[in-house]
Parts: structure tokens; sequence; C-alpha cells
């Protein structure tokens, strides 16, 4: 154990939430040992400005529960106490111990793993020193006191944070095999903070990389957005592929990955996430509905191709079928809700009508709830496709929503032919019943 003392670090108690100071000083005040610990400790050890914080300790939960009225006690694989102060919660979690070799399965106070060595509860506690052995990376098992006002670091964390590495605490491998999800933090954590992946923690992950379909989907969808909508979704894009993690979060779109790197598909798809870091580094709004519009986007077009020409369907019912089978597949992987799913398919389907804009159209387009995420696609699309077209179509939307009435009106009386027709699928001819086959008179 490394004892930093206040001298030697730079965090201070003014950079840290009132609310977690109050939690912290009343388990010390009550006896327990409590500190500051985790992404709080190593943010404000860079300069940063933490995001939550919170706190471990060796009171119990039971026993949290009893010193704070306005605690609750969360989750069953992990048993956490949250401290709630309005909007604000301080999670609050009990110093773990070491696995017990063998646990009973209805053991709700001891650990349990399946046959994959996955960890499907852990609630045996321990010491600061076994807790520290527990987490996941180095850089995130750094202990603020507010006791003496010391860091302690019993696993070499400052000196990987101040070198700019990556590194998991324990054997990779059994650690991967314990919560397969910390293959997705790692990489996360590298994009956010532009740190090197140790050599010894990256190996194995592109050979677990396939222990993520383990994962409940609903927790895979919390994580996908955990790493592409944090500001730095590009980098960790790029950093998801290298390690060959997008297949189990995104199978339908890695199916059509080229070499090169450069399908319409790919480029869309890089373009979505450098757009969603702007807006987040501008401290401006973004909707994971919008980003998964445009992600998989191209592989509903394919689908509902494929789906007109082998049944002879119209394109609309082509397209609206394969929007069923596109998100269906992605929910399998990541379990997006349908309050997400429902807006893609309005961001989807708008895109049928915005090259339809004569008479009333066009104002009654704009209307549309979904209308700025659907012209911002097109946007997109104009602009990864280089389509002549599309962008017409696109300069003629931008202008048409900055203009005044009468310039609007003069817009629209003078609009020609659709710059994007729409697709016609022929059909099959019907037979009349009773009547003989048609032959071809090439064959007659």
């Amino acid at each position: 154990m490394t004892i930093i003392p206040r001298d030697r670090h730079t965090i201070s108690r003014k950079d840290i939430s009132e609310n977690a100071l109050k939690v912290l000083y009343r388990l010390n005040k009550a006896g327990y040992e409590a500190y500051l610990v985790g992404g709080g400790v190593r943010d404000l050890l860079l300069g940063k400005k933490p995001k939550d914080f919170d706190v471990t300790t060796n009171a119990t939960p039971e026993q949290m529960r009893k010193l704070f009225r306005n605690c609750r006690l969360v989750g069953r694989r992990f048993r956490l106490a949250h401290v709630m102060f309005g909007p604000e919660v301080i999670e609050v979690a009990t110093f773990r111990g070491h696995h017990q070799a063998e646990t009973l399965p209805d053991d709700r106070n001891g650990s349990q793993r399946g046959e994959n060595g996955m960890l499907l509860r852990d609630n045996i506690f321990g010491s600061i020193e076994d807790d520290a052995q527990r987490r996941d990376l180095t850089i995130n098992s750094l202990y603020y006191s507010v006791a003496d006002f010391t860091v302690r670091d019993y696993v070499g964390g400052l000196n990987d944070l101040q070198q700019g590495i990556i590194r998991l605490i324990g054997d990779p491998e059994t650690r991967y095999r314990e919560d397969p999800v910390r293959m997705l933090r790692v990489v996360r954590f590298s994009a956010k903070l532009g740190m090197t992946v140790a050599a010894e923690t990256a190996e194995p992950i592109p050979r677990l990389a396939t222990l993520l379909q383990d994962i409940p989907p609903a927790r895979l969808f919390e994580e996908a957005l955990k790493l592409l909508q944090a500001g730095y979704g590009y980098t960790t894009y790029l950093q998801l592929r290298e390690y060959q993690l997008f297949q189990p979060l995104f199978p339908i779109i890695t199916r059509y990955f080229t070499e090169q790197g450069d399908s319409a598909m790919e480029r869309m798809v890089i373009q979505v996430l450098k757009n969603t870091d702007n807006r987040i580094h501008n401290q401006m709004r973004v909707n994971p509905a919008f980003l998964f519009a445009a992600m998989f986007w191209y592989p509903q077009q394919e689908a509902a191709q494929k789906i007109a020409q082998e049944s002879g369907l119209a394109w609309y019912d082509a397209f609206a079928l394969a929007m069923n089978d596109v998100l269906d597949e992605a929910c399998r992987a990541l379990a997006i809700p349908k309050r997400i799913t429902t807006l893609v398919r309005d961001i989807w389907q708008l895109q049928l009508r915005l090259p339809r804009r004569h008479g009333k159209r066009a104002w009654k387009l704009m209307e549309h709830p979904k209308f700025r995420a659907a012209y911002d696609l097109l946007a997109l699309r104009a602009e990864v496709e280089n389509n002549h077209e599309l962008q017409r179509l696109s300069t003629w939307w931008s202008e048409f929503q900055v203009s005044a009435p009468p310039q609007q009106k003069n817009m629209l009386n003078t609009l020609g032919d659709d710059p994007v027709p729409r697709k016609r699928v022929r059909r099959p001819r019907k037979r009349i019943p009773g009547s003989a086959p048609r032959r071809d008179s090439n064959n007659a």
C-alpha cells in the first residue's frame, strides 16, 4: 500500500459533492471506514470534473439503511446502497472480499459463479485491501479519505494514471470471464482518457469477445450508450473493431463490413459518431434513436430491396417489413427499448416522405415531431453517398426551413419533378382464375 499525503496530490474537498461529503462524514462519525473511490478520485487527480461520486465502506448494506433514512438498497448481483439527495444519488458499496470456493445457489449474501466462470452473484464482504484487488482497473482503485485527506493506492493505480496506462487488476482472462463487460470498460476508458491499454490486458480480448453473448441484452444496451454517446464514440468504434468487440453488440452491422472499410454503411457509422461527439462536446443534446436510425439505415435498405425483389411487394410494403426484421434482429443483441425503436421507425418512414413536397405536404412534414431528425439523416445520406439528387433534396429542405412564408410558397410553386423518385418494384402479373398460364413468346 502507498499512502499519498495531502501535500502530494491535487484533490480538494471543494471539488467534491457536498452530498458525498455528508455520506463520508456520517459514516466516519458512526465508527465506520469510508472512502471516496473509483472514477471520482481518478477524475479529480486528472483535473477533470467527476460525473458522479461513489463511496466504499466497511458498513454493510443493512447498516447503511439504518444509518441513512434516505437510503434504499438495490441490486442482486452486487448489493449496493443508494443514498438519495433529490436528483443526486450517492452510491455506496461495502468492501468486496474474495470469493468462496463453494456457495449455495440460494445464498443471498454469498457469491455464485456460472459454468463459464461468470459471477452471477457477488456479495462477499472483506477489507479495503481485498476491495482494492477486486476492482477492475488500477486507475479506478484509488481511495480518498476525508479523515486524513490522504489517497491510498494498493495496486499501482497512481503510477498507471501518470503513465496513461489502462491495466486490469489480476489475471486478465480470469477477470474477463468473471464479467465480460470488463472488456468494454477497458475500451471505453482507453478512448475516453486517451490512454494506452497494457499488452497483457489487451491480449485476451479478441479471443474472449464472444463471451459478451452471455450478457443480458438489456445490460449491453446500457453499455452501448456509454460507449457511443459519451463524446468519444468515433475513437471507441475504432477500438471496438480492433478488438473484435463490435460484432457482439451490432452483428447486423458487422455483416456489411468491408476490407477497405469504405462502404456507404461504414462511412455512415463513422460520420454519425463524429457528429454525435461534436454535439456532446458543444453541450448539445443527443438522442440514441437518431444514432441507431443512421447506423441501421443501410442494412434496412438492403433488407427492403431483397424483400421487394423476392416477393414482388410495393416498395413501401417491403420497406415496412424490412424495418421490422432489422429492428427485431438488432434487439436480440441489444434490448433497445420500444420508445427508441418507435422513433427510429418515424425517422425512417419520413425518408420516404421527404421527396414528396408538393401542395401542403412540405409544411405538414415540418410539423412532424421527428422532422428535424429525419432531415439530418437525409443530409447525412447525401454526404455519405455523394449522391447529386439527394444533395439537391437536402439543399432544398435546408433553404425551405429558413425561408419566409412567401419565399416558401414560391419554392413550392416552382418545384419541378421530385429529385428523388420513389422506388417502383414491378409486381408479378396476377393470373385470371381458369385461364391458361402465360407463355413467353420466345419459347412458344
